[in-house]
């Protein structure tokens, strides 16, 4: 088994890189409050089909929370990317959470970050290809986006040594996808219920959030709808698709990457923090 390799320090430093970063999600005030004002008039001229669409997306969402739907994706894939970065040690392959858990924190980044550029790749061609035929490509587009932000959220949990078939770990995965799509108002909240995930004290409150599902829904599709209007004009939109699929996907990513190292980097603190207490008191006993 691998053992952890962060010393306390190095793992309070990584710490404060992530809030840091949390700081910084503050700079996105202005864009996300001029975003949302277009979102009217895109409701008023969005086709029938279309908001049938938007409204198979959260019935969807709604599958995935339950039991994972269609988006659940697979591990192997996962594990196969620690064990290339493992060639070397023992154990050099990775099978399950444990494993997981016990891989050094530089390795987990290296995985996420890896993960996050492909699928921010796969996005760009993805917008493009639906971008093509403007309008009507549209209603296409808005759940394979969603698809796409479920899945990379879900690799990211794998990533951090998390399982995202768990009920639990699932509602984490559609609060990231909230707070990447959220004002500085809506992250401040989200980032407080996140630190309280795991309190064992708090537990009741985590999973009754479980029904306020569908205004993580209307919140992601409200805010990224007002950049989809200039992805309605054809072959225009093939630009406008591939680059604002790309920054959707990377924005959802880098979220789900941060929130998720955070969980992993204060689990490790505790972590130290017993065996500091047990080193303690075991001379005493």
């Amino acid at each position: 088994m691998l053992g952890l390799k962060e010393s306390r320090e190095t793992l309070v430093t990584a710490l404060r890189e992530v809030e840091a970063w949390e700081k910084d999600q503050n700079d996105l005030w202005f864009w996300e409050k001029l975003g949302r004002l277009p979102f009217v008039l895109l409701d008023r001229i969005t086709p029938a089909f279309v908001q049938e669409k938007l409204g198979k997306a959260v019935d969807e969402m709604a599958a995935f929370l339950e039991t994972g739907g269609t988006y659940l994706v697979q591990d192997e894939p996962i594990y196969k990317r620690f064990g290339k970065r493992l060639e070397g040690q023992a154990p050099s392959s990775v099978s399950g959470k444990e494993e997981i858990c016990a891989v050094p924190l530089t390795i987990m980044n290296d995985v996420a970050m890896e993960l996050k550029d492909s699928r921010a790749n796969f996005a760009t061609v993805q917008g493009a290809t639906t971008g093509f035929g403007g309008i009507f490509t549209l209603a296409i587009d808005i759940p394979l986006l969603m698809g796409t932000s479920l899945k990379v959220l879900q690799e990211m949990a794998l990533a951090y040594g998390y399982r995202p078939e768990e009920k639990r770990e699932r509602l984490f995965v559609v609060k990231c996808l909230q707070f990447a799509s959220s004002d500085i108002v809506g992250k401040k909240a989200i980032l407080a219920e996140l630190s309280r995930f795991d309190d064992p004290h708090a537990q009741r409150e985590v999973m009754a959030q479980l029904q306020g599902w569908r205004e993580v829904v209307v919140t992601y599709t409200e805010n990224f709808g007002w950049k989809k209007l200039f992805q309605m004009v054809p072959i225009a939109g093939i630009l406008f698709g591939a680059y604002l699929n790309r920054s959707t996907v990377q924005d959802v990513a880098e979220a789900g990457m941060m929130l998720y190292r955070k969980r992993r980097i204060l689990e490790r603190l505790r972590e130290s923090d017993k065996s500091g207490e047990i080193t303690k008191t075991t001379p005493q006993q």
